[in-house]
């Protein structure tokens, strides 16, 4: 059970991100903030999904939206990634899966037969006020980025 709600506030955080940053929520106040989960850098959907949010970052920044993927790699995996594919917004490393339980994105999932507890591929788009405005849950790649910024249009 995650203990964010759409239009509640979202409980403020701290995290460890990419360019040595500390991502607090309170200090992106003034700002819409779009938070991605996703399984594992350098996977295909991973991948594919970061493109899309970077292919899309002019429009995402006029609209005063700040971007943030996270998953539960470390943060050097996070560095390399992140250059690797030019992503011009941070990664969140969630290794102590405290963001993962904040919004719930854990759940069981199957692999080959094999079933393990992973991260849900998942986004939340959090408002200037830290009021969560939409969340999508077991997201799908294609025309994901375009409804997010479609959403953030609309707020």
């Amino acid at each position: 059970m995650s203990s964010v709600e759409v239009n509640k506030q979202v409980p403020d955080f701290e995290a460890a991100a990419t360019g040595d940053q500390t991502v607090r929520l309170a200090d992106l106040r003034g700002k819409n903030v779009v938070i991605y989960f996703y399984p594992k850098d350098n996977t295909p959907g991973c991948t594919t999904e970061g493109q899309d949010f970077r292919d899309n970052m002019k429009a995402f920044t006029e609209l005063d939206t700040e971007i943030f993927g996270v998953s539960r790699d470390g943060l050097k995996a996070h560095e390399n990634f992140r250059k690797k594919f030019d992503f011009p917004f941070h990664l969140i490393s969630d290794k102590d899966e405290a963001l993962c339980e904040l919004f719930g994105v854990i759940k069981l999932k199957k692999l080959y037969g094999k079933e393990y507890m992973g991260i849900d591929r998942s986004t939340f788009l959090i408002d200037q006020e830290g009021v969560l405005r939409k969340e999508w849950r077991s997201v799908k790649v294609p025309e994901h980025v375009e409804e997010v910024l479609a959403a953030v249009k609309a707020l």
